[in-house]
């Protein structure tokens, strides 16, 4: 009687969260016939703008484990990792950044977070899997110390585009926990040949993105961004980029950015200055002095002075040994050296100081709104006041109205781009 009355009143309970709000059921809500967070959390957060990011942690070596224990030990096990993870996610992610963290799939976790930055954010969701991976292992192993359990980790950006945000959802889950797993014969296999096969065709289109004179409105330089094979999912950049960085094929695609680049310059006769994207990681790395080079030989009429190379993302650079050796170098054969995202991730402040970079961008969550936020006019003047210091030209990033423009006019910021002067194009002469 007792045990009928405590399943009837568990079934109450669950089905009475369908009237929560969805603040309320973030944490492994239970699967709804009538409502779906997920769908729900994701569709929210398209619709305010944001991009969904998808990310897998799974146990490593499942069977070993379940070999070490009984049902009962196991079942403490698995209820301990859903209590870390949740304790981490709260503690590591800002609260209405976080969608579902859910458990449906097997024995791995799925946290779905929405992220604010389309275009800088691929280092921030490795940073994020390593802390709560680093979190969860560590609290777990307190607890399960013969054990020692640890974890893997994927993650995949829900497709926009698609006729169903559901079957984007899927679809983007499936791909992350193949990411995760790296399983023989899976999709993991599938999108590290379809990434081969984009650079081996060098299948990739560029846009271009005027950057003007604040003062005269005069372009000064463009910003060269990339765009995947026309119609396939990884047409977008994020989604492009974030799968050949799982799939170790970054270096790659980055060089070949390069190349096509040098290439529309070439066949374009472009005069002005050129922005070009690079990560960290790739200039990091001891074969890229050589390898661009290599590239340079082929647009012996391009000069280096003409270049400017972007560095994106706020990646550490702690441990990347080569990276300060081959800024230098970059700059001794001529190129200049760009230091995006300036005020937004907390590394950027330090690189500058290493760098000292000819130019530094301005990230656009401190720009959106500044004529609204006086704070945000007072975060652009510190970082101005650093620029100077770094004896770097400040460019302002996502300008999307005249009240943001006038704004900078009047603080005498050098240079500015966003869709408020100019929307990304084809590069044409100028």
């Amino acid at each position: 009687m007792i045990r009928r009355y405590m399943e009837k009143a568990k079934n109450v309970m669950q089905w009475g969260k369908i009237l929560l709000p969805l603040s309320s059921i973030r944490f492994y809500p239970p699967q709804f016939i009538l409502r779906n967070p997920v769908l729900e959390g994701v569709t929210a957060a398209f619709n305010n703008g944001h991009e969904v990011a998808v990310i897998v942690f799974n146990l490593k070596d499942t069977n070993e484990i379940t070999d070490q224990l009984s049902q009962s030990q196991y079942t403490q096990l698995i209820k301990q990792i859903k209590k870390a993870f949740r304790k981490t996610i709260e503690s590591q992610i800002a609260k209405l950044d976080v969608i579902t963290l859910e458990d449906f799939y097997g024995d791995g976790l799925t946290l779905f977070i929405k992220v604010d930055d389309a275009n800088h954010c691929l280092s921030e969701i490795n940073m994020i899997m390593a802390k709560i991976i680093y979190s969860v292992e560590a609290i777990l192993r307190q607890q399960f110390p013969i054990l020692q359990p640890e974890f893997e980790s994927g993650y995949m950006f829900v497709e926009k585009k698609n006729y169903s945000i559901m079957h984007s959802v899927e679809s983007a889950r499936r791909q992350a926990i193949a990411m995760a797993e790296k399983r023989i014969k899976s999709e993991w296999n599938e999108m590290v040949q379809t990434i081969k096969k984009i650079i081996f065709k060098k299948d990739i289109k560029l846009l271009a993105q005027p950057i003007i004179d604040v003062a005269t409105k005069e372009v000064k330089a463009v910003e060269m961004l990339t765009r995947g094979p026309d119609g396939t999912v990884l047409e977008s950049p994020l989604q492009l980029f974030s799968v050949a960085r799982q799939t170790g094929l970054l270096y790659e695609l980055e060089l070949l950015v390069i190349e096509k680049v040098l290439e529309q310059v070439k066949a374009t006769r472009c005069r002005q200055n050129i922005f070009v994207n690079c990560t960290p990681l790739t200039l990091s790395n001891i074969r890229f002095i050589g390898d661009l080079k290599i590239i340079m030989e082929k647009y012996k009429n391009i000069s280096p002075l003409q270049i400017t190379f972007e560095v994106t993302e706020n990646d550490s650079i702690e441990g990347l040994k080569n990276f300060i050796y081959n800024i230098k170098m970059l700059r001794l054969m001529g190129y200049k050296i760009a230091m995006d995202d300036t005020g937004a991730g907390y590394s950027s402040l330090s690189i500058i100081s290493e760098i000292m970079p000819d130019i530094i961008k301005i990230d656009r969550s401190v720009i959106q709104n500044i004529d609204k936020n006086s704070v945000k006019e007072s975060m652009l003047q510190g970082l101005m006041l650093i620029a100077r210091e770094a004896g770097s030209i400040v460019v302002a990033e996502g300008i999307e109205n005249e009240a943001e423009a006038s704004v900078l006019k009047r603080n005498n910021v050098d240079l500015a781009q966003g869709f408020f002067y100019a929307r990304p194009a084809a590069l044409v002469r100028m």
